[in-house]
């Protein structure tokens, strides 16, 4: 299994200014071998490179392998996109490989750029440190907010799946950010008022509009999503570890395309909370972290799971009486509507849902 750790690079005053420098040129080299491939029609390496490389390499004064590398990320955009031809912005992320990098010891990178190699120091966490002997193949040189990071891809080994026999079901939601099917709830309220109050902050800062104000935004952006990422780190290694002690598999609801269907419905007050709604990070995060301890991880159709009982299978629009109480119309069962989708997730993943009971009056 392949992860991305970022290491950040310390590089002097005039190794930052050769880097930029470096980038600047590689993409200015990209672009070109893009438009020269766009033009007769060709977007494979081998056709890009037989057209370009030479005039690159005579026309940007470019190494061999940073060549390459700009030709390389020509082709990777025209593998998402034929119909287009991509100009790349200046300090766009560059490749780097084996050839035009290596490591000095655990604290030194040496990078190629245009005036050859420089060996720059590095400094990341102990997350990345555990897994630092583990870098293989590439690494994404990026710039980002005056500083350098380096995007190393590190070969993890995935631990074989487990044979399980039960599931626990995860409902995702935003009042809730998850629930459960054994009743442990993730309340996304730190998650809302953090954004509550960045966004009043940002409205104070906009609507002001001096200096100060704009360098106070201009530090204030990406602590939003730097905070939301944090949370769907802890709430999903939590849940990776439950399913571990239990030694069962997660059931989680596909909510692909829910944004198109459902965004239109909600109300105006309600959109930017929607909008903010980072569903599909938390289950990317749940997914990697089980493959690497051999969790399986299966994906139901959430249909109906949260108007469905999970006592007696009666399924009506009625049963969901609020966001956080759900009543079966048919039997009187009560309990906290995220919890009942929760349980109605696990026992999809473990069979046919049950059929609707019959619409009767529900026994007092």
């Amino acid at each position: 299994m392949k992860l991305t750790i970022q290491l950040q690079l310390l590089p002097t005053p005039e190794q930052a200014t050769l880097l930029l420098d470096t980038m600047r040129r590689v993409n200015e080299a990209a672009t070109f071998a893009a438009q020269l491939g766009f033009d007769v029609g060709v977007f494979s390496q081998p056709s890009i490179h037989k057209l370009a490389y030479f005039a690159i390499r005579q026309r940007f004064k470019l190494s061999a392998q940073l060549a390459v590398r700009a030709i390389g990320k020509a082709v990777e955009a025209f593998a998402c996109d034929k119909t287009v031809c991509p100009v790349f912005r200046p300090h766009g992320a560059i490749t780097y490989d084996q050839r035009n990098l290596s490591f000095k010891g655990l604290d030194r990178v040496s990078l190629a750029t245009l005036q050859g190699r420089q060996v720059i120091g590095l400094v990341y966490g102990e997350y990345q440190a555990e897994r630092f002997d583990r870098i293989k193949g590439q690494c994404d040189l990026v710039h980002r907010n005056g500083k350098f990071f380096l995007m190393a891809t590190v070969d993890f080994p995935e631990a074989p799946p487990l044979e399980v026999k039960d599931f626990i079901g995860v409902d995702l939601g935003i009042v809730n950010l998850a629930t459960d099917s054994t009743g442990e709830a993730f309340s996304g309220e730190s998650v809302d008022r953090n954004r509550r109050r960045r966004a009043t902050a940002r409205k104070q800062h906009q609507r002001k509009g001096t200096r100060g104000a704009k360098r106070k935004l201009k530090r204030m952006a990406g602590r939003q999503r730097r905070f939301q990422t944090t949370e769907n780190h802890r709430i999903s290694k939590r849940l990776v570890e439950k399913a571990k002690a239990l030694h069962i598999g997660i059931a989680l609801e596909d909510l692909t395309g829910i944004r198109d269907r459902v965004e239109t419905t909600v109300s105006r007050a309600f959109r930017r909370r929607f909008g903010n709604w980072s569903f599909f990070q938390l289950r990317q995060f749940m997914e990697y972290k089980a493959r690497l301890v051999g969790i399986p991880v299966v994906e139901v159709n959430p249909r109906n799971t949260s108007r469905t009982c999970s006592a007696c299978g009666h399924c009506a629009k009625a049963n969901r009486k609020s966001q956080a109480d759900f009543l079966c119309k048919h039997c009187g069962f009560s309990l906290n509507a995220d919890l009942n989708a929760a349980l109605n997730l696990r026992a999809k993943a473990l069979g046919p849902p049950c059929n609707p009971a019959p619409k009767v009056a529900a026994s007092r």
